[in-house]
C-alpha cells in the first residue's frame, strides 16, 4: 500500500490573509484528527508573501475520498475560494 503525499499551491490576495489563516487553521486541525491523515501542514514561501503550500500525507486513497467529502474540508475549498489569485494547483505522489 502506498503512501499518497499531496502538495496544494494557494496564493491569496493580501487583504484575505486573516481570514485565509482562519479557514486553514480549521481545516488544519479537522483534516490532523481524520483517521486516514499521516501529517497536514500549512507552510508560506519566504520570498513570496501570501504563496502557501498544503502538505499532505494520506495512508491511501480511500482516505484521500473520505476528505474530500468532511465539511472541514468543503468548507476550506468554498470559503477561500474568492481569496485566491490564481487557480488552487494540486500535485500528487505516490511515495
Amino acid at each position: 500500500m502506498a503512501l499518497i503525499i499531496i502538495h496544494a499551491f494557494i496564493k491569496i490576495d493580501p487583504k484575505h490573509r486573516e481570514e485565509f489563516l482562519e479557514q486553514a487553521k480549521e481545516v488544519i486541525a479537522g483534516s490532523q484528527a481524520e483517521e486516514g491523515n499521516i501529517s497536514y501542514q500549512l507552510y508560506e514561501e519566504v520570498e513570496q508573501s501570501n504563496t502557501f503550500v498544503m502538505l499532505e500525507k494520506w495512508k491511501d486513497e480511500a482516505a484521500i475520498e473520505e476528505h474530500g467529502q468532511t465539511p472541514h474540508f468543503i468548507n476550506f475549498i468554498k470559503g477561500t475560494k474568492g481569496y485566491q489569485l490564481e487557480p488552487l494547483r494540486v500535485e500528487k505522489y505516490e511515495a
